[in-house]
């Protein structure tokens, strides 16, 4: 089993989060998709969940901060205390034992970010 960790901007449109999904290789055996609790009612998101048969889950800011990741984004640093959105949401919802296939992956336009953890054993709804 394998969950996706998203982030995007407020400007990214569903091909932008098809797109950096697809780039993560997180199209197969995925069986949720998961983000900070401020983005987990997007409607670009929740468009994105119904098209896959998805839940998504919302992960409270606190328990992304510290968590260390491949990848470092400045930004998401000083917002979220981590250095990737994605990569944080995913290790998050994956569980204790989870690990990512690799890091983020970014759509053609930068504006969302993906990436999948596996997750060691089924802790999800």
């Amino acid at each position: 089993m394998r969950v996706a960790g998203i982030g995007f901007r407020r400007a990214a449109d569903i091909s932008a989060l098809r797109a950096a999904l697809a780039a993560a290789g997180g199209l197969g055996e995925l069986c949720a998709l998961a983000t900070t609790t401020d983005k987990a009612a997007a409607p670009v998101l929740a468009r994105l969940a119904r098209e896959l048969g998805l839940p998504v889950l919302g992960i409270p800011p606190a328990a992304l901060a510290g968590r260390a990741t491949p990848t470092r984004s400045p930004r998401i640093l000083a917002r979220l205390a981590t250095g990737s959105l994605a990569e944080a949401a995913a290790l998050v919802a994956a569980g204790t034992g989870g690990r990512l296939l690799g890091p983020r992956a970014l759509s053609p336009d930068r504006s969302a970010t993906a990436a999948i953890a596996t997750i060691a054993e089924r802790v999800l709804p």
